[in-house]
């Protein structure tokens, strides 16, 4: 879905409409997987064509009505409370906009209480699995000037002391796979993130867990995992709110 959110933002681009060469071109994608993609887009009324050109369609456009917007986080809260549910544990939504840290949506229970935010989680993106897996998606200079302006600090005994140790991490993260963080935010509390890109959107579905659960943490996150999967073709337009 992530290659079918590229082509959509690159017939944005073209308000006069572009053919499918230019936008596997400029999206860098095959033409085969464009030509199917582009067809499946026009058959969902994303895109439509005329004359050879591919122009937004009836359905991205009413993406970006205020009332499609809201239908999209209920979308999100849904699927959350979903996994919540299933998984037993608190599930966070959060992406990277505007060069900030943005948690979207919380779903948890008196049961399975979410983290508490004791300390702004924009500005400590360093300590929490959220903040974590949102940077390792970034480019370095990305990275850089998101700790220019929201320096390392110690929030725990736990949590990474300067940003040059910050960066090796970053950079030693394997691509898509769960980020890890233990007692780095809140003591008592360990996190997992799971990272999902689509289009030029960084965002990260995560978890968390008390201490004393900690065995569970990695077997939840890749259940987490595998229900996104399987679900992020439908989700895909909804959760780039």
């Amino acid at each position: 879905m992530q290659r079918a959110m590229r082509l959509l933002e690159c017939v944005a681009e073209h308000e006069h409409g572009a053919p499918a060469k230019q936008l596997a071109r400029e999206t860098g994608l095959a033409l085969p997987t464009t030509y199917h993609l582009l067809r499946t887009l026009v058959h969902e009324g994303y895109l439509r064509r005329d004359k050879g050109l591919f122009f937004l369609g009836e359905a991205a456009e009413r993406l970006s009505s205020s009332g499609a917007q809201e239908k999209r986080r209920s979308t999100i809260a849904e699927a959350l409370a979903h996994w919540r549910d299933l998984i037993g544990v608190p599930v966070y939504y959060a992406i990277y906009r505007n060069g900030e840290i943005e948690v979207v949506c919380v779903s948890d229970t008196p049961g399975n209480p979410a983290v508490e935010e004791w300390a702004d989680f924009r500005e400590t993106g360093h300590a929490h699995a959220i903040g974590q897996c949102l940077l390792s998606q970034l480019d370095e200079d990305a990275r850089r000037a998101h700790l220019d302006r929201y320096p390392v600090q110690s929030i725990t005994r736990y949590t990474v002391r300067d940003s040059h140790t910050l960066l090796q991490r970053l950079d030693q993260m394997g691509r898509m796979q769960p980020v890890i963080e233990r007692q780095e935010y809140a003591l008592g509390t360990v996190c997992a993130a799971i990272p999902i890109t689509l289009g030029t959107t960084a965002g990260t579905m995560a978890i968390s867990l008390p201490c004393h659960q900690a065995d569970r943490l990695l077997p939840a996150a890749r259940q987490l995992q595998s229900e996104i999967g399987r679900l992020l073709g439908s989700l895909a337009l909804s959760i780039s709110i």
